[in-house]
């Protein structure tokens, strides 16, 4: 599988990007003992690189609203109904390891109806999935229903926005033949991880 390149795509070496967006693959390399290669794929516009990891930041990240789990759940469900194997991958090994759950990541990429989650994530997913495949039918009676299920209007901009965001993600992925790191595959598979 190492012989597989990583993208489409020229894929810069990090002596040549920008000084910001090496340090942020650096750091990232630190935390996670390898570099995402998502990060090396997408460095080659740096331009676009800080926008697109700015917004994911900004969703991403947030300690208020919906857990970082339910943020993955997010991510891990439209990008299994978008056939995005990076983001499968990449995210079900994120999924798993905030969740402390090895099973999961596979339950929600492949069907997330029948996943081991509450009702209430399930309508969460739903909605997502509607963002992701259907945005032109989402009605008021959607929000309506995510409202009168406990999530406040911020948190329902959330779901929308990270589906949204991860399905530009999912079609750059696909479009760039980006491939997951082999770590990817077994970060959180075992319940000691």
């Amino acid at each position: 599988m190492s012989n597989i390149p990583i993208s489409r795509f020229k894929v810069p070496e990090l002596d040549e990007l920008p000084e910001d967006i090496r340090q942020r693959i650096l750091a990232v390399q630190e935390k996670a003992g390898f570099i995402p290669n998502i990060f090396l794929a997408l460095a080659h516009r740096p331009d676009e690189f800080r926008a697109f990891f700015s917004y994911h930041d900004a969703l991403m990240e947030k300690s208020e609203g919906l857990t970082k789990a339910e943020r993955e759940m997010i991510v891990v469900a439209t990008s299994g109904i978008n056939q995005c194997i990076y983001c499968v991958v990449a995210h079900g090994a994120i999924l798993r390891i905030r969740e402390k759950n090895p099973l999961i990541a596979d339950q929600i990429a492949t069907n997330y109806r029948k996943a081991d989650i509450t009702p209430k994530q399930k309508l969460m997913l739903d909605f997502a999935v509607k963002v992701s495949q259907q945005s032109h039918e989402i009605q008021d009676s959607d929000i309506t229903s995510l409202q009168e299920n406990g999530f406040s209007s911020e948190e329902i901009w959330d779901i929308g926005s990270i589906a949204a965001l991860f399905a530009l993600s999912n079609r750059m992925a696909n479009m760039a033949d980006i491939r997951p790191n082999t770590e990817f595959y077994t970060m959180g598979r075992s319940e000691i991880d």
